[in-house]
């Protein structure tokens, strides 16, 4: 048998999503049965897998540890001796969330077992270190990173110290009510000086590349990118503000490749000759400015709306 006392940051979520977090080689088909079984118990009781968790709340799980599997929790010495962040790497930060400049060549999430030195780590290694993360007094959670980029992207990544946090950021990202800007340099000036852009976005896993066309075909999604030329004549390239509305995989990149102005730099869908003579090894492009709309529904992030920060920390600028 297993139990947990529900803590603050397991409220408020499903019995199941708690379950599989605890658990993630545990068969949906055997905690479905389980709990229609009532071999899983909350408070005592027979409970749904659609009930939301309360602070305090007890869950016993009976199920054999061999169905179980190894149950998910972080160890305090994964943290102890790490990197976390250097002050001149946090552009804001309070109890809730932290804004972190990503520099270039630094990943944001492990793509392989091999990574040891994650931003994500460096996050869980920094709020270790300030007593703002005991991992040993958590069920399932860890802060978490709430968005992604590129590992030579440089700019603001948003950092969730806690699950209600967590939860918000991520709503507020999928309902795009958090604006995300980028400074970028083009080899090649635009038709236009601002527009929006429109396309339909596929990635190949095998060879972590992205299509990009004008219609829509197999196995892709619809991208929305909205850019505005800021100085047609900036050294080494066309200077460009773009604003994501979608958010997929090297989204600016291919999608600026693809109307025939490639970011300087850029070795995946840039031009060879332009980034010999500009001296760049990686694309010039810097997620800058982060803002938080105005929205009518009360939060617990509802302190930051109509809040803008801004990283001036930009290699291509100097």
């Amino acid at each position: 048998m297993k139990e947990f006392i529900i803590k603050n940051n397991d409220q408020d979520q499903r019995v199941d999503k708690f379950i599989l977090k605890a658990f993630p080689s545990l068969q949906k088909s055997v905690m479905y049965k389980a709990i229609r079984t009532k071999n899983i118990k909350l408070n005592g009781k027979r409970c749904d897998i659609s009930t939301r968790l309360k602070e305090g709340d007890v869950l016993r799980l009976f199920i054999s540890d061999d169905l179980l599997g190894t149950q998910k929790k972080e160890k305090k010495r994964n943290f102890s001796g790490g990197r976390g962040l250097a002050r001149n790497e946090i552009i804001y930060e309070d109890e809730n969330i932290i804004l972190i400049n990503k520099k270039v060549g630094v990943i944001v999430h492990s793509d392989n077992k091999n990574d040891t030195d994650t931003l994500a780590d460096r996050l869980k290694n920094y709020l270790y270190k300030q007593g703002e993360y005991i991992p040993e007094n958590e069920n399932t959670f860890a802060p978490a990173l709430c968005n992604r980029l590129d590992r030579n992207t440089s700019g603001i990544v948003i950092g969730a110290k806690n699950a209600s946090a967590l939860r918000e950021i991520n709503k507020k990202i999928k309902e795009n009510t958090i604006v995300k800007k980028y400074l970028c340099l083009l080899a090649a000036k635009p038709k236009l000086m601002k527009a929006t852009l429109t396309g339909f976005h596929r990635k190949d896993n095998a060879t972590n590349t992205v299509t990009v066309r004008a219609e829509e075909f197999e196995g892709s999604k619809p991208i929305i990118t909205k850019y505005r030329v800021l100085d047609p004549n900036f050294k080494n390239g066309v200077l460009t503000e773009v604003e994501l509305v979608t958010g997929r995989t090297h989204q600016i990149r291919a999608h600026m490749a693809f109307i025939g102005c490639p970011l300087v730099g850029d070795t995946k869908y840039g031009d060879k000759s332009v980034n010999e003579k500009s001296g760049f090894r990686y694309q010039a492009l810097c997620a800058y400015r982060l803002m938080f709309k105005k929205t009518e529904e009360d939060n617990v992030l509802k302190y930051l709306e109509g809040r803008e920060f801004e990283n001036g920390d930009i290699f291509f600028l100097i």
